[in-house]
């Protein structure tokens, strides 16, 4: 059963909707707190939506949702999140600005933001010196431009004054988390489970895209390296047979994933590994000996070690918070 704490009234979420938000992070956002409602036979949650007119909002899909609420006129609630999308960069957000502002300033509202909704935060003065995740297109830009911001890569950042996720289903692992921390591990666990979302991540798990979307480009070398090292999971190979192997020098595969991917072949090779035993951890019934073996760790000491240090938790405590023992 789930464990409910006590409250004497549901939480309130309200969802400042910037003109061609990401449907998709909006999605993720809501539909979680409702089916938390729907498991607990409780109303734990309830939700409002402002834009910027007060009357509708529309998505970079074309999708037009309803709103209650102009950006000046934002009730009282315990959560404020900004979503938006692209082209968030043109728009004029004066209105929504003075309005965080003033709602950070004179209540106890806890203000976070959806996918690229972080640029919004920082233009109002709240992500300075702080860490925070935005959806890893706008990344580059937003280091470029706003160098005093703690940028990560992140799906979510979940324990910072200003709570902040990268959009997509990393949304959905932020509210996931949020009702953990509110309701308890069970009431989480079954809402993903009602989702049919089985690799829930935690706040410490990067951004993955691949390689071509990363760079904007296409470099064979490169690409055939991590091809290489990902069909040679169970028997790592070597950075110098990788080089041979492609045709290149050694020092070039360095200087490739160093340009590329700002890391070493080793480093990415390790994570790629760690990322495996993790997927095999969290969705097989394999023993730590055998997701070692299959990620070419010869010594489950030596995996759990490096393991523990990459993701904060060893494999035996992520068995057990599974119930997988």
């Amino acid at each position: 059963m789930p464990d409910l704490k006590a409250a004497d009234k549901p939480q309130h979420f309200v969802f400042a909707l910037v003109e061609e938000f990401s449907h998709m992070a909006f999605s993720c956002a809501v539909d979680p707190l409702r089916i938390a409602n729907l498991i607990s036979g409780r109303e734990l949650y309830t939700w409002s939506f402002a834009s910027l007119d007060g009357e509708t909002a529309t998505s970079s899909n074309t999708s037009v949702t309803l709103t209650h609420h102009r950006f000046q006129d934002i009730p009282k609630c315990d959560y404020l999140f900004v979503l938006s999308g692209i082209n968030m960069q043109r728009m004029d957000h004066t209105v929504l600005l003075n309005s965080l502002r003033r709602i950070d300033r004179t209540s106890q509202t806890k203000i976070g933001a959806l996918c690229s909704g972080a640029y919004i935060l920082v233009l109002a003065g709240f992500l300075n010196g702080k860490k925070a995740a935005v959806h890893w297109e706008y990344h580059d830009s937003f280091q470029e431009n706003f160098p005093e911001v703690n940028l990560v890569r992140n799906v979510f950042v979940g324990d910072e004054k200003y709570t902040t996720a990268s959009g997509g289903t990393a949304t959905a692992d932020l509210m996931l988390h949020l009702i953990e921390r509110d309701h308890g591990y069970d009431l989480a666990v079954a809402v993903a489970d009602q989702m049919v979302y089985n690799s829930v991540r935690d706040a410490t798990s990067e951004q993955k895209v691949s390689l071509q979307s990363r760079n904007g480009m296409r470099n064979k070398h490169l690409t055939r390296a991590i091809e290489l090292m990902r069909d040679s999971l169970e028997d790592p190979i070597s950075p110098t047979l990788i080089a041979n192997e492609i045709g290149i020098s050694t020092r070039q595969l360095e200087r490739l994933f160093g340009k590329y991917l700002n890391t070493s072949p080793k480093k990415y090779f390790l994570e790629m590994r760690l990322d495996r035993a993790r997927h095999l951890l969290l969705q097989t019934e394999m023993s730590i000996v055998e997701v070692a073996m299959a990620c070419g760790f010869q010594s489950p000491g030596h995996f759990s070690r490096v393991y523990r240090i990459n993701f904060g938790v060893t494999p035996m405590c992520q068995k057990v918070r599974l119930g997988q023992h």
